[in-house]
């Protein structure tokens, strides 16, 4: 999970895949830049995008985002986005062959976690190196997630 800075006022989520820690058991995150146009970056900033079906992928050397939505902006006339476009995520030389050995070698899945704009105010996405779950693994997870909640609540109430 992104760090919260409440007090930087640059720092914000702008989408979260939620979806992506129970369908996948992650074993590491990644922060990789994202290029962007810049009405992609203004329709970002409005709230405007969803990570929850998409997925990354080395090919030819270079690391794509997948089937992202950024929503169109309005007030763009003449340079409008596609919506559901490839866009290129920046990792250095070194992650590139980690990450295509991952994928290529060990069969893992790069799954994006996070998309937020950093301090800086600049668009950065988290990946995660993650393993598929079979059902079993989703049923122990959501099982665990209830004990720990009803534990919580047993302790409110009479601890």
């Amino acid at each position: 999970m992104a760090q919260v800075k409440n007090a930087d006022p640059n720092y914000k989520v702008i989408a979260e895949n939620r979806r992506a820690r129970f369908d996948y058991a992650i074993e590491e995150d990644l922060e990789c830049g994202i290029i962007l146009e810049g009405s992609e970056v203004k329709s970002m900033r409005q709230g405007g995008s969803n990570i929850a079906e998409s997925y990354a992928a080395v090919e030819d050397g270079e690391l794509w985002l997948v089937n992202s939505y950024v929503a169109p902006y309005d007030q763009a006339k003449t340079f409008r986005h596609e919506e559901r476009r490839r866009r290129k995520l920046l990792v250095s030389r070194k992650q590139m062959s980690h990450l295509w050995n991952e994928t290529q070698r060990k069969g893992m899945t790069l799954v994006p976690l996070v998309l937020y704009f950093n301090h800086r105010g600049m668009a950065k996405i988290k990946i995660g190196i993650a393993k598929g779950k079979k059902n079993h693994d989703k049923r122990e997870t959501s099982a665990k997630r209830d004990w720990s909640r009803q534990k919580a609540r047993l302790l409110k109430d009479h601890g």
